[in-house]
């Protein structure tokens, strides 16, 4: 596992400074969206992005129209508000939203989902900024967002999720899909150094 541990203690611990955006990936039913929304309240960024387009509520994936009106809520304005509506997975979350960076010109993003998912989150958007070449010009920082890691949800108990998240990244890495710790160290080492 090399570096493996040292990777999960800097995602899940990392000091902010402002972005461009904050990145809502879509999954967790409603628990992520208070924290990404907090970001924004708390001057992190002044720009949220709702990354995800599928509608599967046993999965916990709920889309843009059942989510928008509680970030609404939580007193986000509708002009601060970016819905990236095309991806279909942790992957093509990726891929929209750093061609999105690509396209507005930001150099760095806050990346939000809930603790158990945000290392396979954050490994995989690593391995798309790596083939974008963009190692150097594009900073992801992680904002887990914390829940219960024993609440019984309809897509899973969290902790027992973890253990799911940990064996994907194991079959995605060996497969090329994400980025491995060793790499994700480096970055976080660089990234720390600017």
């Amino acid at each position: 596992m090399g570096n493996a541990f040292l990777f999960f203690a800097l995602a899940s611990f990392e000091k902010l400074t402002k972005a461009d955006a904050v990145i809502l990936l879509e999954g967790d039913g409603y628990t992520r969206i208070r924290k990404a929304c907090s970001l924004l309240k708390d001057g992190w960024s002044d720009t949220l992005v709702f990354s995800g387009g599928i509608e599967d509520l046993n999965y916990g994936s709920y889309p843009y129209e059942m989510c928008i009106d509680r970030i609404l809520a939580e007193g986000i304005s509708p002009d601060a508000i970016i819905h990236e509506s095309r991806s279909k997975h942790t992957r093509d979350q990726a891929e929209q939203v750093v061609n999105l960076c690509v396209d507005r010109k930001w150099s760095h993003i806050i990346l939000v989902a809930t603790h158990y998912h945000q290392y396979r989150a954050f490994l995989t958007f690593l391995k798309v900024v790596e083939e974008k070449q963009l190692f150097s010009s594009l900073k992801i920082s992680n904002a887990p967002a914390m829940a219960d890691w024993f609440e019984r949800t309809p897509w899973g108990v969290r902790a027992e999720l973890l253990n799911a998240e940990v064996r994907k990244i194991e079959e995605y890495r060996s497969k090329g899909h994400i980025s491995d710790f060793e790499s994700a160290v480096e970055y976080f080492q660089l990234w720390n150094n600017t």
